[in-house]
């Protein structure tokens, strides 16, 4: 991969630590963003959405300790994509992490393989 990516991260995750790990084992350059610290902004989330290919709904952190504490797993639902996106760039820790933003693909959380077929493709 020879461009640089942008790797947004929790520092704390066990998950992310684990693929910054990976990112550094495979020379991979990239531009660290503390989730937590600077939370993706509404415009980001609807370019990385559309990037992703995925639904919204897969930008959640659903094991997170916030996403269950205002109950998102009922809420989610009844909810319009545009709420969902409004929702998620109010905290960073409701966004699944870690995420890798490379041209024009982005990887919602740490699945190896993915990532591993992202820099073949590069």
């Amino acid at each position: 991969m020879r461009q640089r990516v942008l790797f947004v991260c929790y520092p704390k995750c066990t998950t992310c630590q684990k693929a910054q790990k990976w990112l550094d084992r495979n020379g991979i350059a990239y531009e660290l963003r503390n989730i937590k610290d600077q939370n993706p902004t509404e415009i980001e989330l609807k370019d990385w959405l559309v990037k992703s290919n995925e639904p919204v709904r897969k930008f959640f952190n659903t094991s997170g300790l916030l996403y269950r504490s205002l109950g998102l797993k009922d809420k989610l639902p009844t909810m319009s994509e545009a709420e969902q996106l409004s929702l998620l760039a109010t905290d960073g820790m409701l966004v699944k992490r870690p995420l890798l933003v490379a041209g024009n693909t982005v990887l919602a959380g740490f699945k190896e393989a993915e990532w591993e077929g992202l820099i073949r493709q590069t």
